[in-house]
């Protein structure tokens, strides 16, 4: 339905004050990101924004540092993704530096519960419970906060998803995006979040007297888990969160990460001493998520919670066990899918919302699919899957978007123009979740593509990788390799660089059934170097002739780096 152009990344404005501490190409990569001067770039934790600027944060930590003095029961209420198991962590482990005695923690079961603090959670929550602190989620669970209160506990909600039209009655609502907050960056994951509440509630503390007999906590132990889920996110990486993921990336390169990310580096075959985002968000990230998907998410909690060596690698062997059977089944979802669009009955080229659902499919993995198959086709789209197998009436779906087209707010206006339609909704401007009745899809379906035909142009439908320019004759070296590794940190918003040259294509064979191997000359100066491009063998050669647009990274081959492009898309000239 669409294909790919190449444009060059725009230089936002003119480097300034560098000098030569830095090297013209990565000043070069700054600019377009909007990063101008050495100041722009000094990732200090002095720099973060002040907790106190969160709406909602000041009576959220007197009822928590009433609750450490009065030794009240409080349960963690944590989401069963990545950021929300680690969120749940940072907020145990914090809350236990912070004094906590009785601190536990509770993850819904998707297959169960649902998302959020739900009734059906709240009613498995133990008789003590007084203190429930959602992590994650709750702006959006109505219900489940009303249920808590009839059980006489209180309720604060830490979260980043958009708020719909009613808040919860909650005791304390922190959340950077509810409409009336005046906190500066609004990217924070939910880990973030909890950091933000753990931060204030320190001072909190120290103000009142809290720590006159003792050492204060240092609260930048939890960096780590804080990177991890704010990468695992995608969650913007604007400057404040720059600052947090690449404290907490010097706190794992250091080997000072909490027990399990260095497990589940270690476990990925990836080195701890040179781990980067993308490691994270590539390796890690899909394990613990993994557990949320097929298993429990305690799994993945268990392990971040853990300062067991030993126990923590039997954590990651079995969440990288876990993640391979998502793999597998992701893998077979996404060619069903693929069979369903080459479908002119199912998705013509005129449809620009696109949904999809079979009965057999996991609830669990239809998010990996619509993202999948968003990339193939270029347009929004939204997975489906049976609630539960006992629960064949109703359906779970997971949307994935694309720049520009604001899929909670396209979900928001079909609720409105056909209310009563979808059940429950959430989400963010990329990804979002919903379910409805198995009787309703195809009405559905329908709504859901006329919004998309209304609110999306051809400009938009064009998918488009933008590069930073070509690489200088020369620079293709491991210095320059390792260099762009660490310039980050990068990810969602701050893009990794991508370069793009033409090349001869020297010699190529297969890698596996999917993969390309190949030896690619630079005519400029006849160096010749190795590159690599994943899910993109088709049975044909590449073009002897082609533009390339890769990235240059290390290739750590039994202890012996060298560097390597890898390729992100490639065209014959």
């Amino acid at each position: 339905m669409s294909s790919l152009q190449l444009r060059p990344r725009p230089v936002l404005g003119e480097p300034a004050g560098w000098g030569d501490s830095l090297h013209p190409l990565l000043q070069r990569i700054y600019a377009a990101r909007g990063v101008f001067s050495p100041d722009q770039a000094e990732h200090r934790l002095n720099r973060l924004l002040s907790p106190q600027q969160l709406g909602g944060i000041e009576r959220a930590v007197a009822l928590l540092g009433e609750a450490i003095r009065d030794d009240a029961s409080i349960i963690i209420a944590g989401d069963y993704d990545c950021d929300g198991a680690t969120g749940t962590a940072v907020a145990i482990r914090g809350l236990r530096l912070l004094g906590a005695k009785r601190v536990d923690y509770v993850v819904p079961n998707r297959f169960v519960h649902g998302y959020g603090l739900t009734p059906e959670l709240i009613a498995s929550l133990p008789p003590h419970a007084q203190l429930v602190v959602t992590v994650d989620n709750g702006v959006a669970s109505v219900a489940g906060v009303a249920a808590a209160k009839a059980r006489g506990m209180k309720v604060i909600v830490t979260d980043h998803h958009l708020p719909g039209e009613q808040l919860p009655m909650a005791d304390a609502i922190v959340n950077p995006n509810l409409h009336d907050d005046g906190f500066p960056s609004k990217a924070l994951a939910g880990v973030g979040v909890m950091f933000y509440v753990l931060l204030a509630l320190r001072a909190h503390m120290r103000e009142h007297g809290g720590f006159a007999s003792n050492a204060e906590p240092d609260l930048s132990s939890l960096l780590d888990l804080v990177a991890l889920g704010t990468v695992a996110d995608l969650v913007p990486l604007d400057f404040n969160n720059r600052i947090l993921v690449e404290a907490g990336m010097k706190r794992l390169r250091s080997r000072r990460g909490c027990a399990g990310i260095t497990a589940l580096i270690e476990a990925s075959q990836r080195a701890v001493s040179t781990a980067c985002t993308s490691d994270l968000g590539y390796a890690v990230g899909p394990r613990l998520n993994a557990a949320g998907r097929l298993e429990d998410m305690r799994l993945g909690v268990e392990c971040l919670l853990t300062d067991d060596p030993a126990q923590a690698r039997r954590y990651a062997e079995l969440l990288s066990s876990i993640n391979q059977e998502r793999r597998d089944l992701q893998a077979a979802m996404v060619a069903e899918a693929e069979v369903m669009v080459a479908s002119a009955a199912h998705v013509d080229a005129q449809t620009l919302g696109v949904t999809l659902f079979e009965p057999s499919w996991h609830a669990g993995v239809v998010g990996l699919v619509a993202s999948k198959l968003k990339e193939r086709l270029h347009r929004p789209v939204i997975a489906f899957a049976p609630a539960g197998e006992d629960d064949p009436d109703h359906l779970r779906g997971s949307a994935r978007s694309i720049s520009g087209f604001h899929i909670r707010d396209a979900l928001a206006a079909v609720d409105a123009r056909h209310p009563g339609l979808i059940e429950r909704f959430g989400g963010h401007a990329m990804a979002a979740g919903l379910s409805l009745r198995t009787t309703d899809y195809p009405r559905f379906a329908e709504a859901f593509d006329a919004v998309a035909r209304e609110w999306l142009n051809e400009e938009q439908l064009q998918a488009v990788l933008y590069t930073d320019g070509e690489m200088p004759a020369g620079m293709f070296t491991l210095d320059m390799a390792r260099l762009l590794r660490f310039a980050g940190p990068w990810g969602q918003a701050f893009p990794e660089p991508v370069f793009e040259n033409r090349f001869e294509c020297f010699s190529w064979k297969p890698m596996g059934e999917r993969h390309l191997r190949l030896s690619l000359r630079d005519p400029r100066d006849d160096g010749l170097y190795e590159a690599v491009m994943f899910n993109a063998y088709d049975g044909k050669p590449p073009p002897a002739l082609l533009r390339a647009a890769y990235e240059l990274t290390i290739n750590d081959w039994q202890g012996r780096e060298s560097p390597r492009l890898l390729l992100r898309h490639i065209e014959s000239v």
